[in-house]
């Protein structure tokens, strides 16, 4: 539909049905997660950084916190340095960890600044390292096998888990209309640099800031159940039923764990969606339809469709 043929009336209907989330978000602290086919296909890339500058125009404080692995694989390739996973995570020796600081903390952080600005908002990028925002410590990785009477630990190198968030820096640029994006690179106390998931980063940090919502953009759907049916609400309880009878498994189970650690944490809602929709962020929030799984802490009835 065309800017001449879209029907005034259906503009208005939609603004009329954001009206009452603009009024309830208006404030509150929205962490989104930016990866996947979002940030790489560029109808997707335009709708999530208008996303982020309407959000923040109606009185909503986004918090970015972004992915670029496919990114840091692509440089790796050329400059010959192998790529090597663990558990599925990047085995990270100093030499990589340069790599993933020029790529996470300068091309893709600095790109994703720039489209947001672009689109009329006023973004900042960081790195975990600024400020001291991410203080991280070696992630400790095991392995066992059944022939093994206890587990292997793996060195995989600078990757790391959360310690401590400090929400300092990030609260300081929200109250001046500043939108943070965030690299999820932290620092120990001697000043070593860690590549840390970012959906977990970006999990933390809600938590740090008791954020009202902590949407993660994926490449599906959202969490479907043994017939390929998209749920839409669950409670933290339903989720651990799923983890425990083997519906929730394999690469979605860790983004799970870190939607069901977030609210269990503080998060009023965490909401799982798709981010090969335009304007996916701004279903989830402003429509009653959503694109997604919306996880809470309060019981309710898990709905497919």
């Amino acid at each position: 539909m065309t800017e001449q043929t879209r029907d005034p009336r259906l503009v208005v209907e939609v603004l009329s049905e954001a009206l009452p989330y603009i009024q309830r978000f208006s404030g509150k602290t929205v962490v989104v997660k930016y990866g996947g086919n979002a940030m790489t296909e560029d109808t997707l890339i335009d709708s999530f950084a208008r996303d982020m500058v309407l959000m923040k125009e109606v009185g909503i404080n986004p918090v970015v916190v972004h992915g670029g692995g496919p990114q840091i694989g692509e440089l790796l390739a050329k400059l010959n340095i192998e790529s090597r996973f663990v558990n599925g995570m990047r085995v990270t020796d100093a030499e990589t960890m340069d790599v993933v600081e020029m790529v996470l903390g300068g091309l893709v952080n600095k790109g994703i600044v720039n489209l947001i600005n672009q689109c009329g908002g006023k973004a900042i990028g960081l790195t975990g390292k600024d400020g001291a925002q991410i203080r991280a410590r070696q992630l400790k990785v095991e392995h066992q096998s059944p022939e093994m009477t206890a587990p292997e630990i793996i060195d995989i190198g600078h990757v790391g888990e959360v310690e401590h968030i400090s929400t300092d820096l990030i609260e300081m640029l929200a109250a001046r209309d500043f939108i943070p994006v965030i690299a999820p690179i932290g620092v120990d106390e001697k000043g070593h640099s860690y590549n840390i998931n970012a959906d977990l980063v970006a999990g933390k940090v809600a938590e740090a800031l008791d954020a009202e919502k902590l949407m993660l953009l994926t490449n599906v759907s959202g969490l479907m159940n043994a017939e390929g049916e998209v749920l839409t609400g669950l409670s933290t309880g339903q989720v651990d039923a799923l983890i425990a009878d083997g519906t929730i498994h394999g690469g979605m189970l860790p983004k799970i764990r870190c939607a069901l650690d977030a609210v269990k944490g503080g998060v009023k809602s965490a909401h799982i969606i798709d981010g090969r929709v335009p304007h996916a962020t701004l279903l989830e929030i402003f429509t009653n339809a959503g694109v997604g799984t919306l996880i809470t802490d309060i019981p309710q009835e898990p709905n497919a469709g």
